[in-house]
Formats: C-alpha cells, structure tokens, sequence
C-alpha cells in the first residue's frame, strides 16, 4: 500500500534541518520501499508492505525521524488512496483559480479537521472558502482577501501546531506521483 508522510515545520528558516536524501534513507533503512521524496519541504512517498494503521505508522515515523535528525517532527500520515478520494471530493473551486491561494491543511493525528474548524471559529465567509474532509481542510481565498482571513491569522495557534499545509501544486503533485 502506498502511503505520504508530511513532515511538518522542517526546513524553515534554517531550522529543523532534513536534508532529503538522508530523509529518503531513514525509510529505506526503516524497510520501507518505494520510497521517494518530493521537495524540500517534507514530502515522502512510500510503500508498506501490507495495509497499515496510519496511526501506527504516523508513531513510527515520528520515532525514526527522531532518532535519525535528533530532533521531533510531527508528521501527517495519509494513504494515496485516501488522498485521492478526498481530491475527487473537493469542490471545483479549490486549487483552481491563479488569483487565489488554494491550501491543504493535513491534520496531524489525534487531531480532526472538525476539531481544527471548532478551534478557528467562524470563517469569513466574504474572504474565504473552506471545505474538510476527515483529516483535511481544503482551503481558498483571493490573494486580494487574504489579509482578512481566518486562515491567514493561524500561525502560532494552537490550531496551527495541529497542521502541516501544503499548497494546491504540491498536494495534486503527491497524488499524481503516488499513481504512477
């Protein structure tokens, strides 16, 4: 089964270091096969060798990435498959428009999209568009609005230690990569 790790707040600002050939590695030498990175910002690729808990393998993965870059990472954990349900899910609207900036927001487990929503509150409907799935939130707002939304103001929250967001390119490139 082919499954994605998002590693959340790596490679930024010269801080949580992860080069991505020695990330590649670390699952290799973790069993793993199949294994491909995408960017540098935390994307891997794998296969397990039969299907597994994603709550499990979100645990192993946090504990071998530790191990290996002595530091801790959170990491969302989602199969290709369950990634591409929720894309054949998501409203027209989202990773469409080039005057929008269109998010994925991954929940990190044990948290929920519902639970992330909850913790926001109210969105500004005028500014922004919103739409979850079980783990993610599919996200939109004009580069124009973006100031006034909710979404744009997360950072530092508490609901935002809970995410890993990717943008629209880089989660439609996990999904085509994962189905090749």
């Amino acid at each position: 089964m082919k499954y994605i790790a998002l590693l959340r707040g790596i490679n930024v600002g010269g801080k949580n270091r992860v080069p991505m050939k020695e990330l590649q590695k670390c699952f290799l030498d973790a069993g793993f096969t199949g294994v491909q990175t995408y960017i540098n910002s935390g994307n891997v690729l794998f296969e397990a060798e039969k299907e597994s808990d994603e709550k499990v393998l979100q645990e192993d993965c946090q504990t071998m990435i530790q191990t290996s870059f002595g530091f801790p990472i959170a990491v969302a954990i989602i199969s290709v498959q369950n990634l591409f349900q929720a894309l054949r899910q998501v409203p027209e609207w989202w990773g469409k428009d080039p005057q929008e900036k269109h998010n994925a927001l991954f929940t990190i487990f044990p948290a929920t999209a519902d639970e992330i929503m909850s913790e926001i509150g109210e969105v500004n409907s005028e500014a922004e568009r919103i739409y979850c799935s079980e783990m993610i939130i599919f996200w939109s707002s004009s580069i124009q609005h973006y100031s006034k939304t909710k979404f744009s103001k997360i950072v530092g929250t508490k609901p935002y230690q809970k995410v890993t967001i990717r943008n629209a390119n880089t989660t439609k490139k996990l999904v085509l990569l994962g189905t090749q």
